[in-house]
């Protein structure tokens, strides 16, 4: 049964009908205030999105319907000419020879393999429930790796402050030193400048407690002796220390032949005398420096991409990342705050020469350099959330990296 409901209404109920017309009629002019302009910041670019209706999307597919039948062939051998007996194998071995004699042979085997192959393709069929190596014995699953944390070392001052660099020292690892900064100390009202030497064994109190001048940013063992250390301090000014003789350093460079900006890079290198360190900053200067004359720096290296041979301190690009292999003792690398990374070598006649290899490593600052202690030409940059691993050989491209 059919149901049916007409509804009707009169066209006055429909709603008032538009009238348009057209005349000049001005509701509100406001002028433009010139003065504005100076407030006006530019955004470039900017990307905004806007959808104004909901999606509605359908989407059908009628496949193809495939036509399936089956067909045997029973085939034991053929394709002999007459004159040759199949089951004499003298005649049969003898007209194959004859065969693979012929100048077309080899061309027509190329033709028949590609239809052969696809229809034996076609006819593979796989059991993907069959077990395999059934004789072997069960072998237990790996153990998952795992960490547990077996000290706590907290700083004694109340202020928290946060670690700017750890160091081992060379003794089989028995003590580590550790240099507190806080880059915002002169915010706060109380602030310290101590760093500490602790005992792995002991984590109640600190083995030495360093009392520099300045916040010490970096800090170094002695690949040699374990009672001697370098630091760069926030001051700019690089100090070595001896545990034997106080907690107070040694020895400290002067301010005018110091970085210019916190030494938070600081190496020792391979010398005769064990002495020599060299340091980095944010200036963008490097210097070497021997501890038993620590006034003044034994050398001095800007990095200016521009011009290496001026040495213009004003055109310097900040050091983020610092690298000494001891292997090749000449080398170095450093790791820049353009995204360039440095491939030196110390004995360059001129500047150019020291900072010629030059690799476009990140697109932000360089966080890290590392180089592999087994292929030295091989090198790791970490940046811009990427790590890559490069190669001395290739400068143009990275060997690999991650997403």
């Amino acid at each position: 049964m059919d149901c049916e409901h007409v509804y009707s209404k009169t066209r006055s109920l429909f709603g008032k009908w538009c009238n348009f017309s057209e005349h000049d009629k001005i509701e509100v002019d406001v002028k433009s205030e010139p003065n504005f302009m100076k407030e006006y910041i530019r955004l470039d670019p900017v990307t905004q999105e806007t959808q104004f209706s909901r999606k509605f999307a359908v989407h059908e597919v009628n496949t193809t319907t495939a036509t399936f039948k089956e067909s045997g062939q029973h085939h034991v051998e053929g394709g002999w000419p007459k004159d040759i007996n199949m089951h004499d194998l003298e005649q049969t071995v003898r007209y194959r020879r004859k065969v693979e004699k012929d100048e077309l042979y080899i061309h027509t085997m190329l033709q028949l393999l590609p239809p052969m192959e696809h229809t034996i393709l076609q006819n593979n069929a796989c059991n993907i429930y069959e077990q395999y190596f059934q004789d072997e014995e069960i072998t237990p699953l790996i153990q998952r790796t795992f960490s547990r944390t077996v000290n706590v070392y907290r700083d004694i001052v109340p202020l928290k402050r946060p670690i700017t660099h750890l160091s081992w020292s060379p003794d089989q690892g028995n003590r580590l030193a550790v240099s507190y900064c806080d880059t915002e100390f002169r915010k706060s009202k109380i602030f310290s400048c101590n760093s500490y030497i602790w005992d792995v064994d002991n984590p109640n109190t600190p083995f030495i407690t360093l009392r520099p001048s300045f916040p010490i940013v970096t800090m170094d063992y002695s690949p040699k002796d374990s009672n001697i250390l370098v630091s760069g301090l926030m001051s700019g000014q690089v100090a070595s220390w001896d545990i034997r003789r106080g907690v107070e350093p040694v020895e400290m460079s002067l301010p005018e032949n110091s970085h210019r900006d916190p030494c938070d890079k600081a190496l020792w290198i391979n010398s005769k005398t064990g002495t020599e360190f060299f340091s980095a900053s944010r200036d963008g200067q490097i210097k070497w420096w021997d501890t038993r004359k620590l006034q003044a720096p034994i050398e001095s290296l800007v990095i200016d991409l521009v011009k290496p041979e001026e040495q213009n301190i004003d055109r310097a690009t900040g050091i983020s990342a610092l690298q000494f292999e001891s292997s090749i003792g000449t080398r170095f690398m450093c790791g820049l705050e353009n995204g360039m990374v440095i491939s030196g070598n110390r004995k360059g006649k001129t500047p150019g020469e020291k900072i010629a290899t030059r690799f476009r490593a990140q697109y932000g600052p360089v966080i890290s350099v590392e180089r592999n202690p087994t292929f030295v030409k091989n090198f790791l940059t970490v940046g811009d959330w990427t790590a890559r691993v490069w190669s001395e050989d290739c400068r143009e491209a990275c060997i690999t990296w991650t997403p």
